[in-house]
């Protein structure tokens, strides 16, 4: 189950997006936002994030104007690696290098067939493991010693 959820300027791109997820027979649940009306990126970072550092959906997919904004929110989440990527190198290796479990985007930064194919290659990347494996575990670290603090 993939997690998709935007702000009103990624609106328009996550309906593309969900409806080829659909065709593709890719399930997914959507957190909103439901329309271009101005919302704050935030509030559905959150819980999208959430449902994905719970393990309820497997990898993320956002969208805002940038990505950068929502990025940030969802990074906030605790077991969170949220990349913002507009091309498909970067969509590919922060999976391949960084396990990355949600792709932001900016809905006025890419369009929709390149989204689709980032969108392809960061659920179909698998993680490489090994000496990336030992920095991902670093990052951890870090976040654990901030949630102590």
């Amino acid at each position: 189950m993939i997690a998709i959820a935007c702000d009103h300027g990624g609106f328009a791109l996550k309906e593309e997006i969900k409806s080829w997820l659909t065709e593709k027979g890719i399930e997914f649940e959507d957190f909103g936002c439901n329309s271009t009306a101005s919302v704050d990126y935030a509030d559905f970072a959150l819980p999208a994030a959430e449902a994905v550092a719970s393990g309820k959906c497997e990898k993320g997919i956002l969208i805002c104007g940038t990505g950068i904004g929502i990025s940030m929110a969802a990074n906030k989440v605790r077991g969170i690696r949220a990349a913002c990527c507009s091309d498909c190198f970067s969509a590919e290796m922060t999976r391949l290098h960084n396990d990355a479990n949600i792709l932001c985007m900016g809905g006025r930064v890419v369009g929709a067939g390149l989204a689709l194919k980032m969108i392809d290659l960061f659920l179909n990347t698998e993680f490489e493991g090994g000496r990336h494996a030992t920095r991902i575990a670093k990052i951890a670290d870090i976040e654990k010693a901030q949630y102590e603090k």
